[in-house]
């Protein structure tokens, strides 16, 4: 029997690298991409594949989904970034750019390298890690809080039809979590009490939905809480 294959992206650190580790376990054979070259170290771990590359460029994804050799079963959109500006009255432009280029194109970028070879494989599993800033609005990072409800918004808009094509789409929206994207602030959230996720604790929930979540699960991850599937209210 053929091994399964996945991409995930983003996977220098952090989440993503959990999720390969947890994937590698099971012997999933994994393309991990990141434009840190560290990506090298923790493909190497695993036995997978690394890609180092600017993820806001689409060939990267090409070349990810290119590098799992034919078969694509697992994907993972996991790649993001933070935005430090906060009011649009002044905002850096190509720091705008960025982020958007990061947590919103290059998801779409994925999508469209990897939807062709999960078709010709007969379906497969995505997940995109989103936040809870997909769910509410979060006052001190309103560029974040826009691309990831336009990630949801995605995800609601996809699921259904690329169910019917045997392929299942899902979220994980975390809250706070300790990855290297927080480590400036980290002693900041430490002493003001805030709690927050390991990395480990929200692959376990991306691997879960991965495997288990029905097509347009948005699972919420949240310190001191199990995982629980998040439905939006009905339209008044």
């Amino acid at each position: 029997m053929t091994s399964e294959s996945a991409v995930i992206t983003g996977a220098a650190g952090g989440i993503g690298a959990a999720v390969a580790r947890l994937l590698a376990a099971s012997g999933v054979h994994c393309v991990l991409v990141d434009r840190d070259p560290a990506v090298e170290d923790v493909a190497a771990s695993v036995g997978g594949i690394a890609v180092v590359g600017d993820l806001t460029d689409p060939e990267v994804s090409a070349r990810a989904v290119g590098s799992a050799g034919g078969r694509l079963d697992l994907l993972v959109l996991n790649a993001g970034t933070n935005s430090a500006d906060k009011d649009p009255g002044t905002l850096d432009l190509g720091r705008y750019q960025a982020v958007v280029g990061v947590n919103q194109h290059s998801v779409v970028y994925g999508l469209r390298a990897a939807l062709p070879v999960m078709r010709g494989n007969g379906g497969g599993s995505i997940v995109v890690t989103a936040s809870l800033a997909a769910l509410h609005g979060v006052e001190q990072d309103p560029i974040y809080t826009m691309t990831k409800h336009a990630v949801i918004g995605l995800v609601r808009a996809l699921s259904g039809p690329l169910a019917r094509e045997g392929i299942r789409l899902g979220a994980v929206c975390p809250g706070l979590v300790d990855t290297p994207l927080v480590a400036g602030a980290r002693d900041r959230f430490q002493a003001a009490g805030i709690p927050m996720l390991s990395a480990d604790e929200v692959a376990t929930a991306v691997v879960d939905v991965l495997r288990d979540g029905e097509p347009g699960t948005e699972l919420v991850v949240r310190p001191g809480r199990p995982p629980a599937r998040y439905l939006s209210a009905p339209l008044p």
